[in-house]
């Protein structure tokens, strides 16, 4: 009997599907490049979230946000749910299941305890050598505080990745040297050259864990979800990361200037709203710093802010190429599925805009998305839309089960021909305690158009990619689209019926 294969899933955090080496930006991804070359990489996967705890609700059940809960960050997954999820079918299936990093799948800043790890309230509850289960996987080690826009607190206020770096007591000293900003300091207070020693930073920690993970592997077939924190902002790299790429060599948002004319009236509302203090607080805004304020994007900031970006994901790519070569050497490396994704993008600078929100521009929607593993066919590039919601499917795929009734679909068909898409699908409840607005943001991409719809005032925007690659004239309103908005308001019908309701708010991430 065939040996069951090992599922490595590998994301990153807002990591633009323009910012890996073969779509031509100049950042420089050698190891997540060669998950493509010896495999398939797609070209038009887009995240069924902007935010971080909604979209990796998605790739753990398999669901759209509408119909797991979580359609916001601050929302808390139903443990039912996550657990009939990825590490669930794979742990029931007689798999050695792991998460190691970034989990943001329960809500971390809550306004009371939820009982969760991932609570800042809570953490103080589970043991230092508490290890799972979570989640559906049996084993687990993770951060509480995966970014440094947030204070440091020492344990017991703490999980796995807080409990090492503090290990000799030094924690909050290397919470805030990684703050330390190094001359030259940089155009834009977002992005820095950090002052804390590269051995200290996540990135290296979760690839130690992986590592370690694969080198004790057993008679067990391995399934891991390897998660890491970076690019998310503040942008912010040791060195030598943080000076890989000069300020001249990396390729900027091509237009920078906030153009809120002929774009949908919640744009406007959000940009202005953005503008005021952030309500979130001091648990958010270490230092009295407002993270949520973009600063002025200037050309000099931009290319600070993008080359710290491109330094940041090149650090995790040294980690991929780690966790390859530590398969390779256990012989593994032929019986596994390696995927590649990130959980959602990042403006960037694109229109004027920087992090995230309710405008899904390419930049924000498309995320990196590569698989190699046995019989998946080399050098392969898919441009068929797909989502992250497909990863449960698709690894259930290639290991031989069954996976739970969800959205998402197996890759399979894509690369053996058996099977085309013709659209892919997000959506997102906005609401206006955290983001100024209330709407149902429901959008489609296509192989050609992006078209994004607020199901309360049946108003939108549609941009026609091919034609127009940077999204800047809308075309929503324009008669003469008026059948590509039919079509592609068909398309967002055609969503299952099974929406359950809205998870209560619990705090805000």
């Amino acid at each position: 009997m065939r040996q069951k294969p090992n599922i490595i899933l590998i994301s990153t955090d807002q990591q633009r599907g323009d910012c890996i080496g073969p779509e031509g930006r100049g950042v420089r991804t050698p190891h997540i490049d060669s998950i493509g070359a010896n495999g398939v990489r797609f070209s038009k996967c887009v995240s069924p979230h902007p935010m971080c705890q909604p979209a990796r609700a998605s790739i753990l059940t398999g669901k759209l946000p509408y119909s797991h809960g979580v359609r916001d960050n601050g929302r808390d997954l139903d443990e039912t749910l996550a657990e009939a999820g990825l590490g669930g079918t794979f742990s029931r299936a007689g798999y050695d299941t792991h998460f190691i990093g970034k989990a943001h799948l329960s809500s971390q800043q809550t306004f009371e305890p939820t009982g969760r790890p991932e609570c800042y309230k809570s953490a103080k509850d589970f043991a230092p050598d508490w290890s799972g289960a979570y989640m559906g996987f049996d084993n687990v080690q993770m951060m509480l505080r995966p970014h440094h826009h947030t204070q440091w607190y020492a344990p017991p206020e703490a999980l796995h990745y807080e409990y090492w770096l503090d290990q000799d007591g030094k924690g909050q000293a290397r919470w805030d040297k990684a703050k330390e900003r190094l001359s030259p300091d940089t155009a834009h207070f977002q992005a820095w050259r950090s002052g804390l020693d590269a051995e200290w930073h996540s990135s290296p920690w979760i690839g130690d864990r992986a590592v370690e993970m694969i080198e004790a592997k057993g008679d067990k077939p391995l399934m891991a979800w390897v998660s890491f924190p970076d690019p998310h902002p503040p942008f912010l790299s040791p060195e030598p990361w943080c000076d890989m790429y000069a300020p001249d060599e990396v390729t900027i948002a091509p237009h920078p200037e906030l153009d809120l004319d002929n774009r949908p009236w919640w744009h406007k509302a959000f940009v202005e709203d953005r503008a005021k203090p952030i309500k979130q607080g001091s648990e958010h805004n270490a230092g009295g710093i407002d993270w949520g304020q973009k600063g002025e994007l200037t050309e000099a900031a931009l290319r600070d802010i993008t080359r710290i970006y491109f330094g940041m994901i090149s650090s995790v790519d040294q980690q991929v190429g780690r966790i390859l070569e530590a398969l390779r050497a256990k012989g593994e490396l032929e019986n596994t599925y390696v995927i590649f994704i990130s959980d959602h993008g990042e403006w960037l600078g694109d229109h004027g805009l920087l992090l995230k929100g309710p405008m899904l521009y390419d930049g924000l929607l498309r995320v990196p998305c590569l698989i190699q593993g046995p019989e998946v066919p080399a050098g392969r590039v898919i441009d068929d839309p797909v989502g992250t919601v497909d990863v449960l499917a698709t690894a259930a795929d290639m290991a031989g089960l069954a996976a739970p009734e969800g959205h998402g679909r197996s890759w399979r068909g894509l690369w053996d021909g058996s099977e085309s898409r013709d659209f892919a699908l997000s959506e997102y409840e906005v609401d206006s305690l955290r983001s100024a607005v209330d709407m149902d943001l429901v959008t489609v991409r296509s192989a050609r158009y992006r078209m994004s719809t607020d199901l309360r005032t049946d108003t939108g925007e549609l941009y026609d990619l091919q034609e127009d690659p940077d999204e800047m004239v809308n075309l929503f309103d324009d008669p003469g689209y008026h059948s590509i908005r039919k079509e592609h308001s068909e398309m967002i019908r055609s969503r299952p019926d099974d929406m359950i309701p809205v998870s209560p708010r619990v705090g805000w991430h």
